[in-house]
């Protein structure tokens, strides 16, 4: 890795998003501020996510590629890009969007990073597993045997398909984000994670929603995740960053598989309410495509030297809905 100075010079794409912004914040408590941050502001508001972070510039998303593409010496040298930027919406339809946006896109950025001697650090998903029929190890030797269940999770596994193909896989990492929650994700709509919606519902109905299981073999509720907090997911994003001995992917998870009823319970608790949950039916164009069980296998993470703290779900899911959603605050207010 490039390294040049005390104070590295970072590049964080996607850096208004949820996990994106959550990783400046963290780099800002390790005294990093030496960062480009880009990200495509629309009209939703996570801008506001930006407003407490320190950065050296902003370079729009689009504008980062025309210079990538056009004069890549232009922006200078930097020592680790994190590649966060991406569109994460498992519903989103529109193929040729996420083929040119997740794919092509990081294609390009992996190449440029590799170019300068940066460190090359890029979102992949758990979604990549599909429904863990093959497992989900990320140090499997056949990663082709992989079937996304949507056109998200393809997008994904397909750059890190092309970065074995390109023999590039080991000198790069990508990261398989498990179920993250926790601040800065208000603006997520729909793809905001349960925690965050099920506030919501708490605050105006009293009660929270889940899916009914379409599967004899789970309970209604019983379906499984494994959850991991946005402060820890960054923690470990900043690790790999640093440790360029580490090749290929990595699962990011808790290493542990919640039920959906554990981390509702968990919500309430921190409201100090009783438990109100109601059933309802699955949407038919999810059912075939949803996920009943994922837990990440973190040996790898942790053999590489990563010897953080995983927060438990109660402790985590209290720290956010207390210290966040209640308050209305965001990281680093």
């Amino acid at each position: 890795m490039a390294s040049s100075s005390n104070s590295p010079r970072i590049l964080v794409t996607g850096g208004a998003g949820f996990i994106g912004s959550a990783l400046v914040w963290a780099l800002n408590l390790r005294g990093h501020e030496n960062i480009l941050v880009t990200d495509r502001l629309s009209t939703d508001e996570k801008w506001k996510n930006l407003v407490a972070l320190k950065y050296a510039d902003y370079l729009d998303a689009d504008d980062l590629l025309k210079a990538v593409e056009t004069r890549p010496d232009h922006l200078g040298k930097f020592d680790v890009v994190y590649h966060l930027g991406a569109n994460s919406a498992t519903t989103e339809r529109d193929s040729h969007h996420l083929m040119k946006n997740n794919f092509e896109y990081t294609k390009t950025l992996a190449h440029w990073a590799l170019g300068m001697g940066a460190r090359f650090v890029y979102a992949s998903s758990a979604a990549t597993y599909g429904d863990g029929a093959y497992g989900m190890d990320d140090k499997m030797e056949d990663i082709d045997v992989l079937r996304p269940l949507n056109m998200y999770g393809y997008s994904k596994h397909l750059f890190d398909q092309y970065a074995r193909r390109a023999g590039i896989d080991q000198r790069i990492v990508g990261l398989k984000y498990f179920n993250v929650y926790g601040p800065n994700e208000n603006h997520k709509g729909d793809m905001r994670s349960v925690v965050n919606k099920a506030f919501a519902q708490i605050q105006n109905e009293g009660k929270v929603q889940l899916f009914r299981s379409h599967r004899p073999d789970y309970g209604d509720g019983e379906q499984m995740r494994d959850f991991l907090y946005v402060k820890d997911a960054v923690d470990m994003t900043i690790f790999l960053g640093t440790n360029p001995d580490v090749g290929g992917l990595c699962n990011l998870g808790s290493g542990k598989a919640h039920s959906w009823k554990q981390l509702v319970s968990a919500i309430f608790a921190a409201l100090d309410l009783p438990v109100n949950i109601e059933f309802v039916d699955m949407p038919a164009h999810l059912q075939a495509k949803y996920q009943y069980y994922t837990c990440a296998d973190i040996s790898k993470l942790r053999s590489a030297g990563f010897n953080g703290t995983i927060t438990e779900l109660d402790v985590a899911v209290k720290d956010y809905v207390q210290g966040y959603m209640a308050p209305g605050k965001l990281l680093g207010d």
